[in-house]
Formats: C-alpha cells, structure tokens, sequence
C-alpha cells in the first residue's frame, strides 16, 4: 500500500476490512464521526476477536472543529474482591483464567460516553446493526485470527467457559476462511441496543454477565459492574514545532508517546529514514520509558504530575541531554505485550476521533462467558502482587495501559489521528509514522507502509533487542549496531511492528487515510 486515500464527505480507518466499512456506512446515514466510531467499534469485537471485544477496556480521543479536544477514559478497575489474599500462594497474577479476569470491563461504558458528550442523533440499533449481523450470521476468520487461535490453543481451550465451542467447534481452531459464528454475542449487542449500554453494568444484562464471571470463578462481581463509570478527563498535551499533541493521561502510557516527540523535536535532525532519525527515536523512547516506568500508573497512586513535566522545557531539556547522538544506551528494561485496535473516524463537520480498544492479550484472560458470548480481559494480569509501588494491587485500583489514542493538531489547521495495536510499540509506531509525515514530508500511507522498528519484547519473547523490519538499507543496520545497539532483523512485513492507521483533516475539508498492510485493514471514504 503505497497510495493515500483522499475524500471530503467522511473516512473511517480501520485494521479490518468490515469494520471501517461498517463505520463508513453509519457516516453516509447522517451519523457524526463518534457514531461511526462506535459502529466499528462493535464490529471489530466480532471480526477480530483475537485482539479486542466488548470484554475490554477503551480510550477516546476527539477533535472538534471547534478546536476543543475532549477524552474519555473507560478502564475498568480491579475488583473489591481482588485483594492480595486471594492471590496468595502465585508469584503474580495469572495471565490466564479466572484469576486473570480481575477487573471491570470499560469498552461499552466509553461508547456510552462518547455518545453522550457528541449529542448524535442516530439510534443505538443502526450502530450496532453490522456487529449484530456478523456475529449471528457468521464472518470469515482472517489469517492472523486462524495463527492466534493456533497458537494460543495450548493456553485457552481448557479454561471453563466457552472458548473451545466458540473459536474450536470442532474440536480444532478454526482456520483462515472458516466461518466464526457468535448467536451469544449476537444476543448480547441485540440486548445493548435495546436496553440501552448501561444495561452492560446495571440491569438484567449485568446479572447474566455477573452470574458467568462468578461461575468461572473471575473476582469481578455485580457490584464493580455497578459501580464502574467511564471517566471524561483532560488530554495530556505537549507542543513541539509547528504542532499541538495530545493523548491519554495516565493510567495510560500516553505520556510516554509525547514525551517521546518532545525530545525528539529537541535532537533538530534534518533527514528521515537515516541513522539519525532511527537512533533520535530509539534513544528518546528509552527515556521517555525510564519516565514511564517509574512513574505512570493508576494517577490515584502517583506521586508526579506528568503534564507539569510536559510544560516544563528544562525537565525536558534536561532529559533530551542525556541522548548521546552517537550512542546507545544499554536497555535492559523488560517491556509489556498486548493486543489491540486503533481506528479513526473523520465527518465532514471536522469532528476527528482516535480510539483504541483492547483485552490486552490475544483473546484476553481466555474466559468467554457462556451465556454473553464475552470474552473477558486480562488486563489485571499486568498488575504486581505488591504492597505498593507502581502497578501495585489493590481493590478499585486501575492498571496500567499501554493503550493511548494520539491527536495532533498542527499550527497550519491540519488535525491528524494516528494510533496502532502492539503494546511497548505503540509510541514507537506513533513516532515513527508522526515524524515521517509531520517531519520529513512522508506521504500518510507510505508513512504507514515503511519499515518500522520496535525497542523491547515481542508477543511471548523476552528479548530487549531492537528488532528491525529488514527493508531500510543496510548501512543503517551496520550504524546502529556500531552505535551500541542490539539489531536484529525480522520479516520486512510483520504484525510485530503493530497494525497503524491515521486520519488527516485539513482546512479545506480534504480528509487523508492510510491504513497497514500488516493488518486486515482498509480506508473506508464517503
């Protein structure tokens, strides 16, 4: 995919094919860029459900035309009765099974409050039409769905509940092509679209999914379904040359993703793709992690304002100091896995949205209840068995999230979302695609499309290498590797490196989209 898509009516991308098309659709009926978001998100659930579901957490990210920039914040928190005794005798928390389902889902409570604070008009039903019907009727498992099923088989298809009818009913995972039938999920979002998404917390629906949780034996009961709310809180925000960035404060590591572009901006490099712009990347993403990792968690628990640190131009100044422009620092940091979706929606008033959603790992703690067809997340998993300190356990405690949808708005009128899947590479996939396109003058899909690169461990890998699609030219490989670096090169075309998409609305209306050839996406114009 070499070619940015243009149009003026309305875009949705999206890292499968059907949801932005779906998205698309709810545009061309009159809905605002929050509705269509909405509608991809509910049919991503159903299509990739190997990397997100309505089991899981979300974060939204809006651009007005207006100029305001508003963000919701829908991360469940650990339940009352994950306490550190019910974990005693486990070194931490399980990535698996019941134990690993210890927090309240968000997702649907974000969409509530999307479509809330946007005001649309269309009925809840029309959104979640597409996800209903691909669920009930079926939909073909795409590559990546059939390897994730493969793979993670071992771990999942013993866990109670109903992942091995779902996604293996015939007593083997489903393969590429085959068709994917949810009528439990299907039921489910008929039932939203009835009852309306508070029913997910707080009525018959919340009942039912409490009931499964607590036959699984997940932590999660009525009560934290019903004291769960998504949260409208203030973008993070950073300025660098001729932009205004924003994204998600903590429990995100949104910090990291601006702090990221700050010192980059500070490096002054003249030249993209080169030693230069690879190494500034790098090395800025290894401070901005040490920030990260000391410091960013549940806010509840912290001890910095991190947005203080972003208007501070001598603590950044102070940070870009300590990148050697010639040399690597030694990174010995582990680094955190997780599977998710960004999409982005733009209307043709100028409303732009960044979203993200995810059950971190593939197919999350691996419980699908039974009578919702819900696969519930794991995200809990990444919290530390500890007294205190960062990530800590603790009842109503949030954990941390490598989720963060990014906006930014340059000083010319254009706005740009951008976002992709993949854990510790999310801000190094943000960096990489924002530069290029913002820096260096890269167009927005061969921004997207250019080899990338990722600092830390993969999906199931130890490894704090720097891993390296193998399609820059060589000498940059030889640079990085004299500089201190531990190169090591992977496929030109992997899913490691996250599946990216950006939006780009520009003054005059013309709406931009790209999309990534390592995902089952595609741009989606009216």
């Amino acid at each position: 995919m070499l070619n940015t898509i243009t149009a003026m009516r309305g875009m949705v991308t999206a890292p499968h094919h059907l949801a932005a098309q779906a998205g698309r659709d709810v545009l061309a009926d009159g809905g605002s860029a929050v509705e269509a978001a909405v509608a991809t998100a509910a049919c991503l659930a159903v299509v990739y459900p190997h990397m997100t579901g309505i089991g899981g957490d979300g974060f939204w990210l809006v651009a007005e035309p207006d100029g305001r920039t508003w963000a919701i914040d829908a991360c469940g928190a650990a339940a009352e009765a994950a306490t550190l005794d019910l974990y005693e005798g486990h070194a931490a928390v399980p990535w698996r099974g019941p134990l690993a389902a210890n927090t309240v889902a968000g997702t649907i409570s974000g969409w509530q409050a999307a479509l809330g604070a946007d005001g649309g008009t269309l009925p809840l039903g029309r959104l979640l039409r597409d996800a209903v019907h691909h669920a009930a009727a079926g939909v073909p498992v795409t590559a990546g769905g059939a390897a994730a099923a493969a793979a993670k088989r071992g771990e999942l298809h013993h866990l109670p509940g109903a992942w091995a009818a779902t996604f293996e009913p015939k007593s083997e995972p489903l393969g590429e092509g085959a068709l994917l039938h949810q009528p439990a999920l299907a039921e489910t979002l008929e039932r939203l679209s009835a009852e309306g998404l508070d029913a997910f917390y707080r009525g018959a629906l919340a009942t039912d999914i409490a009931a499964d949780l607590a036959a699984l034996g997940s932590p999660v009961a009525a009560s934290d379904l019903a004291a769960h709310v998504a949260r409208p809180v203030d973008p993070l925000t950073a300025g660098i040359s001729g932009a205004r960035l924003f994204n998600l404060p903590p429990p995100t590591q949104g910090a990291a993703s601006l702090l990221i572009l700050a010192l980059f901006d500070r490096l002054n490099v003249a030249q993209g793709e080169g030693f230069a712009h690879i190494h500034g990347l790098v090395e800025a993403t290894k401070q901005a992690f040490l920030v990260r990792d000391a410091h960013v968690f549940d806010p509840a628990a912290m001890t910095i304002d991190i947005q203080a640190l972003l208007d501070d131009p001598g603590q950044l100044d102070v940070l870009a100091s300590r990148i050697d422009p010639a040399g690597a620092l030694p990174w010995p940091q582990p680094s955190a896995m997780g599977d998710t979706v960004w999409f982005g929606a733009a209307d043709a008033r100028g409303q732009v949205v960044s979203c993200i959603q995810s059950t971190y790992f593939e197919f999350g703690s691996g419980l699908v209840l039974p009578r919702t067809g819900i696969a519930w997340q794991n995200r809990g998993a990444s919290f530390r068995l500890a007294t205190g300190g960062w990530n800590a356990l603790a009842p109503g405690r949030r954990p941390f999230h490598t989720l963060n949808p990014a906006i930014a708005r340059f000083d010319d009128g254009r706005v740009m979302a951008y976002g992709t899947m993949g854990g510790e590479g999310q801000p190094q996939t943000q960096a990489a695609l924002f530069t290029r396109y913002a820096c260096f003058g890269m167009a927005l899909q061969q921004a997207i499309t250019a080899p990338r690169w990722l600092l830390g461990r993969t999906w199931g890998e130890e490894s704090t290498s720097l891993k390296i699609e193998d399609r820059f030219d060589p000498s940059l490989y030889a640079g990085l590797a004299a500089a201190g670096h531990v190169v090591e090169l992977v496929d030109p075309f992997t899913a490691t490196m996250g599946h990216a998409g950006a939006l780009v609305r520009h003054p005059d209306g013309l709406i931009e989209g790209a999309t990534d050839p390592r995902s089952d996406g595609m741009v989606a114009a009216w």
